[in-house]
């Protein structure tokens, strides 16, 4: 029998999430609750207005779609069991359960990750290239990059699934954590985990290279072009454009480099736990409010709406 088929009929996960602060588990899930209230509502609403806008029919704006249809997913594969599990004593989740919730997570993120990226290069060329913008950020362009992040986000994902199905799991396994994180099932295997982790060394660091570099060149680029311009409101109006997307970013890179820099000690696992949920649950409410409250025509869009709708009434 192969690992993975011991793993579906034997294996169970129990995760422990924030059982050790018993007292907090009714706020946390109100907190909890409202957060990922916001995400779905903000995350769609965003989605909404960029389409019936046709004013944000452009490239920067093709990308926020599909930048917070990205936060949706990947909030709503960790947030909703998250508050099961706050009120549930029974914290079970089945390897299959734990393998599923990773491998979609993991694609998510990834493919995030690579978005903020593109986002950053299309700032590059609006910002350094705007009489070529409409040529160099094609269509076709745009819909390669998307397509791009999603396929690398998948494969990155599959192959990191893969190497754990082969893994093997006896009994009950105690994940110290609120969701199936890699590392964390790879501590609970009785098999030799030297290739996965090397595995998940060399794709976290070349995406998080990657796409770093990506942004800082852009930016890089970006700033030269902004201390050349002569006009005062042509430069304010140059950072302002680049404001919300360097705000995403500084949140989305900081708590992922803030994580990796945090040793895993046990000292440490009620910061880990912090820090994951922001990253998991909290960045992708603050997305759309960031691109929503420094957005004029996404805040001229939503009272058009809200006006229609007191009108219709």
């Amino acid at each position: 029998m192969l690992p993975s088929d011991r793993n579906l009929s034997v294996a169970t996960f129990i995760l422990l999430g924030f059982s050790d602060v018993p007292e907090l588990q009714v706020p946390l899930f109100l907190i909890f609750l409202a957060i990922y209230s916001v995400t779905v509502v903000g995350n769609i609403g965003m989605i909404v207005i960029i389409k019936v806008n046709p004013k944000l029919h452009t490239p920067m704006y093709f990308f926020l779609s599909h930048l917070s249809f990205v936060d949706l997913c990947y909030s709503s594969i960790i947030a909703p069991k998250t508050l099961v599990n706050l009120v549930l004593k029974d914290r079970t989740i089945s390897f299959l359960g734990c393998v599923v919730q990773f491998f979609f997570f993991c694609t998510f993120v990834v493919t995030e990750s690579f978005l903020l990226a593109a986002m950053a290069y299309d700032r590059f060329v609006a910002i350094c290239s705007p009489l070529l913008y409409t040529v160099a950020m094609s269509q076709k362009l745009c819909a390669m990059l998307v397509v791009g992040s999603y396929s690398w986000g998948v494969a990155c994902s599959l192959l990191l699934t893969c190497s754990a199905l082969q893994l093997s799991f006896h009994g009950f396994n105690i994940i110290n954590h609120f969701f199936c994180e890699f590392s964390s099932l790879l501590s609970l295997s009785s098999s030799d985990t030297h290739i996965n982790h090397l595995l998940l060394f060399i794709f976290a660091t070349f995406n998080e290279v990657s796409t770093l570099l990506i942004i800082l060149l852009s930016y890089l680029f970006i700033l030269v072009t902004i201390l050349k311009m002569r006009s005062a409101s042509g430069r304010r109006k140059a950072f302002s454009t680049c404001a919300s997307h360097l705000t995403a970013i500084s949140i989305f890179h900081g708590t992922i480099l803030f994580l990796y820099c945090v040793p895993s000690s046990k000292n440490s696992r009620h910061t880990v736990k912090v820090a994951s949920v922001f990253y998991t649950v909290v960045i992708p409410m603050l997305n759309p409010l960031i691109y929503c409250l420094r957005n004029k025509d996404v805040k001229n869009t939503v009272r058009k709406i809200m006006d229609t709708k007191v009108f219709s009434n």
